[in-house]
Formats: structure tokens, C-alpha cells, sequence
């Protein structure tokens, strides 16, 4: 079946995907079942969305209750999923407004134009929004142009003007970098796609400073970070600094599309009827689900679960002698492998082996594990790890 699939696939499918050889067809909790019935334990969790595991029964209990109610009727109605989602995210984060949509791109989209109006209110006729290199914000062209890595490809120019970025982590460059047209500046607090790099806690305060003195928006892109991720509801929350914007997606559905752009009490304000919208976004469906996740997630318990299983993945796999540095926080995991160790190898022998993982540089593997996963199966997964290393040995530095 799947030799079927994969020919339909490259028939009708466009190619923007490089898929692994392999149909899910089941989820449940930390695990997928593929069409042949072999299980295997998911670290990568549908990058970052599975939160709370694979058709966790209180979030498939509330899309089911809310799809024979109602499944649509658009934001030019109320609706009380919406509304109630709102408030839990507001009163858990900055205390703004909620601007909601389908995706962490569309977030960081709806961000972007917060950041641009505000700067325009300002004075600022050429606002410029800084981010560092190796950020991913998006593919739609907004949210792309501030994605350093993803704008230099020439197929796709030209880029939307007023955007640049700096080196990543470099406090000073980033303090350069700010001038009289800075409209913001927007960054991860955790890069997530290039593999996993905690910002330092400097770099966080001189950002916050350079904000605070030349009037720009500190924009926070938690898409990847937020809802848990790290082992705080928010990133920020273990960092020395609070943004004025946030942005969230992935796993705040637990698998259904929802995004959300949350503002403090100023930048909550900014954008006003007409100027941004959605047809499908924070629909019943997808709000229901999101309420139901936030249930799961946003509770000590649960969260120090996932500091506690975090510290203690982290400490299996750097005793591994082919791991030369782990990095993250929570369950949110980069692994550099030894010189020499091709990570995208490694990342087919896991999936061998019935381990799910990403590659997303060539000497790192991404690690973004459910919540739910048990300490028999993050044992597992580190022994899996350690047994697809162990046939590698690293290139000696001369």
C-alpha cells in the first residue's frame, strides 16, 4: 500500500516536502502505528504539535462535542470557544487582546503589522523590523522577509522591504543594529528549525533595553517555545524579560490549525476593524480543542513533568560518546553529534529502528517530544539513540 502511495503522492502532491518512507495511519499518546501495524515512540511530535500526544481523549472529546454543534459560522459572529480561548490566553500571557488565526505564520504575520502601524504612529515612514540570523518566522511572504536563511532565495524576490537581521546571540550587533526606524525587534527566544539554540539571558536584556529606549516592539516568537514546550506555559517566562508581543501556534491545537497573536495592554490595541482578518481562524472547532489542551498543559504538575523528564533526557543523551553538546530546555531538545556524524543518516537508522526524530542541520538531530510521554519510552528512545550511535565513530580534530 504504501509503494501505491508514495506513487500517488509524487502524481498529485506538489513537491515541496521531502517525506520519510512511511504512512501513520494511528496515534496514541507519545506513540504512532504505521499502516503495517509497527509502533513506533514519536520525538518530534508532529513538530512541536502533538502537546499533550497523539488523540489525547479530552482533546478528541471536546473537537467531537463542538463538530455536532457547530463547525463554522466566521468572526463576524461570536462565538464562545473564541471568546473563552481569548481570556485564557490573555490572563496567562501579557494581559492584551488576541488577534487569532491558523498558523504560527500567520501569527507572526499579524505581528509583523502590529509592529508596523505602531512605528507608523510614531513618525517612522520606513519601519524596519530586526531579527537574528538562523530565525525562522514563516514562508508567507511577511513573515518570510524576516526569516533570514528562507529570504536570500532568489526564485522568490524581491522580499518585502524593511527587514534585516544580525548575528545570532550577539548582544552588541543586535544594540548596533536599532536605529530611528526600528519598528522591532522579533526573535525566538529558542530558535526551534535551525536545531535548537537557547538565546542568553544577556542578549534577552539588551534586546528588551534597545526597545525600551528607542520605542520599538520586543516581539517574541514562541510559535515552537509556547504552550509548555519548554516547561513554562511561555518561554519568556524563564527568561529575564517580557516582550510586547508573543506569538503562538503548533501545539496550542494539539493537532487541530490555530494560531494566535497576543499583545500586552498597548499592543493589543493597534490594530483595529479592517485591518486584519481571518475566515476560519479560532473557529469553534479548533478553540475547543485549544481550551481543552490549555487545560491539560497549564497546570504545575504537568509543567514541572516536563522540566523534570527535559533534565533528565538531556543528562542520558550527553553521556552518549558520540554526542558532543546537548542543548534546549525542557522538551524542547538539540543533540550535536561528534564531528564526522551525519545527521541525516542517523535520523533514517532512528526511524529504522521505530524512533521518529528530525534532522534539521547536518550535525544535529531536533528532539520535541509529547508531554505524555512516559519515562519507559524516553528511556527507550535514549537507548535507541546511544544504539544507532554506537556504529559511528567520530573524525579525530587534528
Amino acid at each position: 500500500m504504501i509503494g501505491q502511495i508514495v506513487a500517488d503522492e509524487a502524481r498529485y502532491v506538489m513537491q515541496t516536502y521531502k517525506r520519510a518512507p512511511v504512512e501513520f495511519v494511528r496515534g496514541e499518546g507519545a506513540l504512532l502505528f504505521d499502516d503495517e501495524g509497527r509502533e513506533y515512540i514519536d520525538f518530534l511530535g508532529g513538530i512541536s504539535v502533538a502537546s499533550v500526544g497523539h488523540c489525547h481523549p479530552e482533546v478528541v472529546a471536546a473537537i467531537r462535542e463542538q463538530a455536532g454543534e457547530l463547525l463554522h459560522v466566521s468572526n463576524l459572529f461570536y462565538t464562545g470557544p473564541m471568546v473563552e480561548l481569548a481570556k485564557r490566553l490573555s490572563e496567562s500571557s501579557l494581559g492584551g487582546k488576541v488577534f487569532f488565526c491558523n498558523s504560527g505564520t500567520e501569527a507572526n504575520e499579524c505581528a509583523i503589522k502590529i509592529a508596523r502601524k505602531a512605528a507608523r504612529a510614531r513618525g517612522i515612514e520606513n519601519p524596519e523590523i530586526i531579527s537574528f540570523d538562523g530565525d525562522f518566522h514563516g514562508r508567507s511572504y511577511g513573515s518570510l522577509s524576516a526569516t533570514p536563511g528562507l529570504s536570500k532565495n532568489p526564485d522568490f524576490a524581491p522580499m518585502l522591504p524593511g527587514f534585516r537581521s544580525v548575528s545570532f546571540d550577539d548582544a552588541s550587533a543586535l544594540v548596533a543594529a536599532v536605529n530611528q526606524n526600528t519598528a522591532a525587534i522579533l526573535i525566538e527566544p529558542i530558535q526551534g528549525e535551525a536545531g535548537v539554540f537557547p538565546l542568553s539571558d544577556e542578549t534577552l536584556l539588551a534586546a528588551r533595553r534597545a526597545c525600551d529606549e528607542s520605542g520599538a516592539l520586543l516581539i517574541f516568537d514562541e510559535v515552537q517555545t509556547g504552550v509548555g514546550r519548554t516547561g513554562s506555559l511561555w518561554a519568556y517566562e524563564q527568561g529575564p524579560v517580557r516582550p510586547d508581543v508573543i506569538t503562538t501556534a503548533k501545539a496550542l491545537g494539539g493537532g487541530a490549525a490555530v494560531g494566535a497573536c497576543i499583545g500586552n495592554a498597548e499592543t493589543g490595541e493597534i490594530l483595529t476593524a479592517g485591518d486584519h482578518g481571518s475566515t476560519f481562524a479560532a473557529g469553534p472547532v479548533a478553540a475547543s480543542a485549544a481550551l481543552a489542551v490549555l487545560d491539560l498543559v497549564d497546570d504545575p504538575a504537568m509543567l514541572r513533568r516536563i522540566r523534570s523528564l527535559g533534565d533528565d533526557l538531556m543528562s542520558s543523551l550527553s553521556a552518549i560518546d558520540q554526542v558532543a553538546e546537548v542543548r534546549g530546555r525542557g522538551l524542547m531538545i538539540g543533540v550535536r553529534l561528534a564531528d564526522g556524524i551525519p545527521s541525516g543518516e542517523v535520523n533514517a537508522a532512528l526511524l529504522e529502528k521505530g524512533l521518529v526524530a528530525n534532522a534539521p542541520r547536518p550535525d544535529s538531530l531536533r528532539l520535541l517530544p509529547p508531554f505524555v510521554l512516559t519515562d519507559e519510552q524516553a528511556d527507550r528512545a535514549a537507548q535507541v539513540i546511544a544504539e544507532v550511535l554506537a556504529g559511528y565513530h567520530p573524525v579525530e580534530s587534528k
